[in-house]
């Protein structure tokens, strides 16, 4: 049985050197600009340290993945490709890519460079995953939170295209990322901007002892002294519907599939991913370090296997309101 690759996000050099150090076999990551969808002030790779990290990861036996997902504006599609053919130049080991468009222009301009459909792609359908292998030759898909583990089970009988799900991190009410909402209130969208919350639409105003966070002028959200305020996002602010104030669209927590790991190995998932390119290095090494001795414990005998509670502890220090959910894999109401 082939072994799973556990695939660790990095937003910095710290982050991608904490990431190899504690077991990852593939890092992503993306440049400073609008073509990743984690464009944050102060996150993301220069040409510096882009070299480096690859520098890095490639001398110890590890891969790192380009995130190219966000889709490009007809105005600016020239940036996208150029950061396309900066992958290249720079010795990416794959693309992670959500647009057709771009798909075509890797498989065209680089026909060995190795193509990874995003999660941005929400192909959720055997029938999605084949067309993209026929059409640019994709050679992984990244498949959204929405499918149960019998749907993957039946996706991954019926294509010979690996198929990567996530293992931990934050969840998404939208579909993987296709947001109206922050360009309703901020004028931006993470699809084209890589970016739920733009720190410009970003304030915070304290008053009475009440803290209130905005997003482009909406109230997102109040909190009480002493309570811990995550950052503003409009689809996990609290609201009052009917009279109660309550997380109307999401409530804060994390994906993890920690307890799923055998049944992943058995059907054939090829990678586990981990979800944070915003999240600090420390977040970073200590998933990915609770993943890989999960992952190598489960790969080892899987019968056997059971979650240790100091995983599971660890792993809930670094979720979403302290909350943790196997999400759409198992789904007790249906």
């Amino acid at each position: 049985m082939k072994p799973i690759d556990l695939v660790a996000p990095a937003g910095s050099l710290l982050a991608l050197k904490a990431a190899v150090d504690k077991g990852a076999n593939a890092v992503y990551l993306g440049l400073r600009n609008a073509t990743n969808a984690r464009n944050f002030g102060g996150l993301n790779f220069g040409d510096n340290d882009i070299r480096q990290g690859l520098a890095y990861a490639h001398e110890r036996g590890r891969q790192i993945l380009f995130a190219i997902n966000t889709f490009p504006q007809a105005r600016a599609v020239g940036e996208w490709r150029a950061a396309i053919d900066t992958a290249v130049q720079m010795g990416a080991d794959a693309v992670i890519l959500a647009d057709p468009g771009l798909m075509a222009y890797a498989r065209d301009r680089h026909p060995d460079l190795r193509l990874h459909l995003s999660v941005q792609g929400s192909a959720s359908t055997l029938d999605a995953i084949e067309l993209m292998r026929e059409q640019f030759a994709i050679r992984r898909a990244v498949l959204p939170r929405v499918l149960t583990l019998l749907e993957i089970e039946k996706i991954i009988r019926q294509t010979s295209v690996e198929i990567e799900v996530f293992g931990f991190g934050s969840l998404c009410v939208m579909a993987e990322g296709r947001c109206l909402l922050s360009s309703y209130v901020t004028g931006d969208s993470p699809n084209n901007k890589g970016v739920c919350s733009p720190a410009h639409a970003v304030s915070w105003e304290e008053q009475d002892q009440t803290m209130y966070a905005r997003l482009g002028g909406t109230l997102i959200d109040r909190y009480a002294p002493g309570e811990a305020a995550g950052y503003p996002t409009l689809c996990k602010g609290r609201f009052e519907v009917e009279g109660e104030i309550d997380y109307a669209l999401e409530e804060p927590t994390s994906l993890n599939a920690i307890g799923l790991l055998p049944r992943l190995i058995n059907m054939g998932v090829a990678a586990i991913k981990i979800e944070g390119r915003q999240r600090s290095p420390n977040y970073v090494s200590q998933v990915v370090a609770t993943l890989r001795a999960a992952l190598d414990t489960a790969q080892r005998d899987p019968e056997r296997y059971t979650p240790r509670t100091d995983w599971q502890a660890s792993l809930a220090r670094h979720a979403e309101g302290a909350q943790v959910t196997q999400g759409a894999f198992e789904r007790p109401w249906k």
